[in-house]
């Protein structure tokens, strides 16, 4: 397996840890009654603003996870792995684990400065396969 895709695969986990940092204490605030339910209607309560915020880091992560699946596939079926593509795939890993704290705290200007340094990291792989 490349390294980029050992990258993903742990992206991927990350992905469900993230999952659990939310889920859980919305299921707590919430009551299950409603999260198991079809939500056709809004929560009685409102989530507290740390698993607001844990929603939001994980719905963006979702987003990331796209980009970088795509620079991964890319660099993975087309043999161009490199060095470049393996710092960028590990700078997207490690700037998407420092996003959950940056976010959950409101590091501001932090979080988006670590925000982009994953999206330029992904960007980096898909450019580096191209040339």
């Amino acid at each position: 397996m490349t390294l980029e895709l050992t990258a993903l695969a742990l992206a991927g986990l990350l992905q469900a840890v993230q999952f659990a940092l939310f889920a859980i204490p919305a299921n707590v605030e919430l009551g299950t009654g409603y999260t198991s339910s079809p939500r056709d209607y809004p929560p009685s309560r409102q989530l507290s603003l740390l698993t607001a915020r844990m929603q939001r880091a994980l719905n963006n992560h979702f987003e990331g996870l796209i980009l970088f699946t795509l620079a991964v596939v890319v660099v993975t079926l087309g043999n161009q792995s490199t060095a470049v593509t393996q710092y960028a795939a590990w700078t997207y890993l490690a700037a998407r684990v420092l996003y959950i704290p940056a976010y959950a705290l409101g590091w501001r200007p932090w979080r988006s400065a670590i925000w982009a340094v994953g999206f330029f990291a992904t960007l980096t792989m898909i450019v580096a396969a191209l040339i």
